[in-house]
């Protein structure tokens, strides 16, 4: 197969922000043994420290043929539901990414889950970004973008440590919830315990 497109995402366990999708795409007859070896450094973006991953974002840009990232809100998640808004969005990432490519030169690799067909050979892996080069690729792509943006939002909405906790569910999080309530950005479709106290 020349084209190998891989789509993860990021916040998908966050009590506030958006969840971030992204899709890489690439072409394998263009990879040359200095991009392969580059790439082999590639893992859950999870597993990367903060410094590893702003080091990792723009190696994964120059290897890459295309790449998308696609963001949705947390009124998003909260009106649709997580899993089909998470499911939505990677299907989305995939469909644009491999926007005018033949269906028969391209594999996409989604991390965990199987989209909705949409013309194109998909295959689910279990823990893919650990596995498959593209979807980490993806997963830095989607935790980067993610992170970034929760830094500018701690800048516009204080006192929650956004910058700090990006979002997910930590001591100094769920103290702040309980302090001074909730955000715009908080998801109140989660049956959180930092939500159970507050009148919502």
């Amino acid at each position: 197969m020349r084209y190998i497109a891989g789509a993860d995402e990021a916040g998908r366990g966050c009590l506030a922000g958006p969840l971030v999708a992204a899709g890489v795409l690439f072409d394998m007859h263009a990879l040359g043994v200095r991009e392969v070896r580059a790439l082999s450094a590639l893992n859950d973006s999870k597993q990367h420290s903060h410094a590893a991953r702003e080091v990792l974002y723009p190696l994964v840009m120059r290897c890459a043929l295309r790449s998308v990232v696609i963001s949705r809100s947390c009124e998003s998640v909260d009106s649709r539901g997580l899993h089909r808004t998470n499911l939505a969005a990677l299907r989305d990432a995939l469909i644009r990414v491999t926007d005018g490519i033949a269906p028969g030169n391209v594999l996409c690799l989604v991390d965990g889950f199987r989209v909705a067909d949409f013309g194109r050979e998909q295959r689910a892996i279990v823990d893919g970004d650990a596995t498959s080069a593209a979807i980490a690729a993806a997963s830095i792509l989607a935790k980067v973008s993610r992170d970034r943006f929760m830094v500018r939002a701690d800048a516009r909405h204080p006192g929650w440590g956004f910058a700090e906790h990006m979002g997910y569910s930590t001591p100094v999080h769920r103290d702040a919830i309980q302090s001074i309530g909730v955000s715009p950005l908080h998801r109140m479709s989660f049956a959180s315990t930092a939500y159970q106290q507050l009148a919502l």
